[in-house]
């Protein structure tokens, strides 16, 4: 899958891409397309980012959208929904959210910037995350992001993920396919 970063510069700092270039991605692979909205207003964007292409719109629970609103417009368009927490959210923020959602994103570094330090405290995190989803919902993907390397990949998924998301260590090797198949 090809993972999106959108970012408006309200709820992260930084800005990034919009419906348009989703759009233009869409034209360009068949890939499953995972937009990761770190923006203030998502619901205001499902159905622009659902048209655009989008395969799953995962929002931050910290947003300034209703959460129950929110994932609801993204199942009514047709789309995976799923929830992302920041280091500072406790896991049980998400879990009365996991029956309806296909994945949780846990944030192992601050969003909205690469090339961050991952953070190894957030592996109970997504362990509690996993031993929740196995009683009410065993086939919920959770996605990591930030800081994954090989070493940090295997701790990941030791501790219960399943996708893992790694943008500096990728992009930035000499060798794109020698940094995928190492995490692999």
């Amino acid at each position: 899958m090809l993972h999106v970063d959108v970012m408006d510069g309200h709820f992260v700092p930084n800005i990034s891409i919009g419906p348009p270039v989703v759009k233009s991605i869409r034209k360009a692979t068949d890939m499953f397309l995972d937009c990761h909205l770190m923006i203030s207003n998502p619901l205001a964007y499902v159905e622009s980012f659902s048209k655009s292409g989008a395969d799953l719109i995962s929002f931050h629970i910290e947003c300034d959208s209703d959460v129950e609103e929110t994932l609801e417009k993204i199942i009514n368009a047709g789309v995976k929904p799923a929830l992302v927490i920041k280091p500072k959210t406790p896991a049980e923020a998400v879990f009365p959210y996991l029956e309806k959602l296909a994945m949780v994103l846990v944030m192992t570094v601050e969003p909205g910037f690469g090339g961050q330090s991952f953070m190894a405290d957030m592996l109970p995190k997504i362990k509690a995350i996993r031993e929740k989803a196995n009683q009410v919902n065993p086939d919920l993907l959770i996605q990591v992001d930030g800081g994954i390397v090989p070493e940090t990949a295997e701790l990941c998924v030791e501790a219960g993920a399943d996708v893992l998301v790694s943008g500096s260590y990728i992009f930035g090797a000499e060798n794109i396919e020698n940094a995928v198949n190492s995490l692999r």
